[in-house]
């Protein structure tokens, strides 16, 4: 529920001050036990679950909510308000026509799922629903042996440096997806990207970041350039001929397609567009 706020509707829960977004259950329950040093008493689950249930139920906008204090607050009102009224009275600020219009997120997807591609996806698993407007849809990789998508949802779980993914990861292999903290990462499997179509899996104007170092000028990135793909980012060092920018437009009647790139040699950040 918590996950699903903060990437559905912007909605961060705290308890206390300390955010529970993307947090293991271990993490949310020491938290509630930090309650101690704030409240002189533990907070227990079972005291906060029925106001974030009633979160659920409203029509939220973008905002913070710390449900220890509505749990505290709500435990001295005398009025007999049930859990759900008074949470709907205690955040009526930030539901309905008082709330913030929700800016819908941009699609992104990573080609390639090294170690520079997972680190890429664990920032944008932690900001996803904050408000960032990226939202990680697919990852592009070659095709693997046996259980290949169990093995890059380890990868992604457990690294060496970087240490252990702050949430939860699962598979669903009939599906060739990755699910962490509840966001659905379709894997594609592919070889060449000028195969791929990302519309048939329902992405669009999406920003794709090239961590393969493979293409590293305006011709070789321009292959990325597909129906669903907007502009694309490399992370590797770009050629010294490459552009800072270039853009690109395609008639789809006459298959033509116009280039404009500014002259001077490029910094190592490039990007081409669509």
């Amino acid at each position: 529920m918590i996950g699903k706020l903060h990437r559905e509707r912007d909605v961060t829960v705290l308890l206390h001050s300390r955010s529970l977004v993307n947090k293991s259950v271990v993490s949310i329950l020491k938290t509630h036990r930090f309650a101690r040093q704030i409240a002189g008493a533990e907070l227990s689950v079972t005291d906060t679950m029925p106001f974030l249930q009633a979160l659920t139920t409203l029509d939220l906008g973008p905002s913070q909510i710390d449900i220890g204090m509505l749990a505290a607050t709500y435990k001295d009102d005398d009025r007999g308000l049930s859990v759900a009224e008074f949470t709907a009275e205690a955040v009526a600020g930030a539901t309905g026509a008082n709330k913030i219009d929700r800016r819908e997120p941009r699609d992104v997807v990573l080609y390639g799922f090294g170690r520079i591609g997972r680190l890429v996806a664990r920032l944008l698993i932690e900001k996803a629903g904050s408000g960032n407007g990226l939202r990680l849809r697919a990852i592009v990789v070659r095709g693997g042996g046996e259980q290949d998508i169990v093995k890059r949802a380890s990868l992604l779980r457990r690294d060496s440096i970087h240490g252990q993914f702050q949430g939860t990861i699962t598979v669903d292999e009939a599906n060739s997806t990755i699910v962490a903290n509840g966001n659905a990462i379709k894997v594609i499997y592919a070889d060449d990207p000028t195969k791929v179509d990302y519309t048939a899996y329902g992405i669009k104007n999406a920003i794709l970041i090239d961590n393969t170092g493979k293409w590293r000028d305006r011709e070789g990135l321009s292959k990325h350039l597909r129906p669903g793909i907007d502009k694309v980012v490399l992370t590797a060092p770009a050629r010294a001929t490459s552009p800072t920018s270039c853009t690109a437009s395609t008639t789809t009647r006459s298959s033509r397609t116009s280039r404009s790139c500014p002259a001077p040699p490029a910094p190592p950040t490039r990007s081409c567009r669509r």
